[in-house]
C-alpha cells in the first residue's frame, strides 16, 4: 500500500515530537531500587501476605529496598478523608516507590475488597504529580483451589489505568495452603520458581525504566492540552 498524501493536518507541529534515544538518560541512578508491596487479605495466616514476604526477600537479595504496606485499619474509600494516618502512609509509600508488587487472593472470581480498597485510595494525581505513572508493577494472585488468572487480569487493567509499566510475567499460586511449611516459608516448587522469575523481571524493568519513566509516559495529547490551557490563561481578559 502506498500513501500519496502524507500530510497531517490535524497534528499540532509545535507539540509533536519524534521519539529519540537522545532523550533517554545516559546515567543510571545508584540508589537501591525502591519497591512497595501490597497484599489483599487481613487473615492471620494470609497467603497473599506470605507470597509478598517471599517477594520482599528476593527483591532485597537482588539489591532492592522494600516496604510492605499493612492494610489493617485502612478505612474504606470515601469513609475518611486523605488525612487519615493509614491513607497518608499508603500515599507516601506510593510516591516513594519506583516499582510495586500487587498480590491478592481470588474471592468469588475476583480480587478481594481489601486489595481494591488499597488501590482506590491511590489517586490518579496529587496536585501536578501522578503518583503511579511510569512506575513498574508485578501482579500476582493466590487461590484456595485450582489455578486461575482472574485476579491478575483484573490487576493488569488497574495497572494500565494507573499508567504503570506492568511487566509481562506474573504469578498465580493454586492451592496456596499446600505451598507453605509450618514456618510460613514457601516450599520448593514450580510456583516458587515462577515468583523468582517475576521478581527478577520486575527488578530488570525497574532498573531499565526508572531513570526514563517521565519520558516514557510523556504524551502528545497531554502536551497539546497543556499548551491550550496555557494559551487560554495567558490570553484571558483582565477584569
Amino acid at each position: 500500500m502506498s500513501l500519496d498524501d502524507m500530510s497531517l493536518p490535524n497534528l499540532d507541529p509545535s507539540q509533536f515530537q519524534v521519539p529519540d534515544t537522545n532523550h533517554f538518560s545516559r546515567q543510571f541512578s545508584d540508589h537501591k531500587p525502591r519497591f512497595l508491596l501490597l497484599y489483599g487479605s487481613l487473615r492471620t495466616r494470609s497467603f497473599s501476605r506470605l507470597v509478598v514476604e517471599e517477594c520482599a526477600r528476593l527483591l532485597s537479595q537482588m539489591g532492592g529496598e522494600v516496604r510492605i504496606f499493612d492494610p489493617q485499619e485502612l478505612p474504606l474509600p470515601d469513609t475518611e478523608d486523605e488525612q487519615h494516618p493509614k491513607v497518608k502512609e499508603l500515599r507516601e509509600l506510593v510516591i516513594w516507590s519506583e516499582g510495586q508488587v500487587w498480590c491478592s487472593p481470588e474471592r468469588h472470581g475476583a480480587m478481594t475488597g481489601i486489595m481494591k480498597a488499597q488501590i482506590d485510595w491511590i489517586p490518579l494525581s496529587l496536585g501536578a504529580v501522578r503518583p503511579t505513572q511510569g512506575k513498574t508493577l508485578a501482579v500476582m494472585q493466590v487461590e484456595g483451589g485450582s489455578q486461575s488468572f482472574n485476579v491478575v487480569n483484573q490487576l493488569r487493567v488497574l495497572g494500565r489505568w494507573m499508567r504503570m509499566i506492568t511487566i509481562p510475567n506474573q504469578s498465580s499460586v493454586a492451592k496456596a495452603f499446600l505451598e507453605f511449611d509450618d514456618q510460613d516459608r514457601m516450599k520448593p516448587s514450580s510456583y516458587y520458581n515462577r515468583i523468582v522469575d517475576v521478581m527478577e523481571e520486575l527488578m530488570k524493568f525497574t532498573l531499565l525504566t526508572r531513570d526514563n519513566n517521565a519520558y516514557l509516559v510523556d504524551r502528545y495529547s497531554e502536551r497539546v492540552e497543556s499548551a491550550e490551557q496555557l494559551t487560554a490563561r495567558v490570553n484571558q481578559r483582565s477584569i
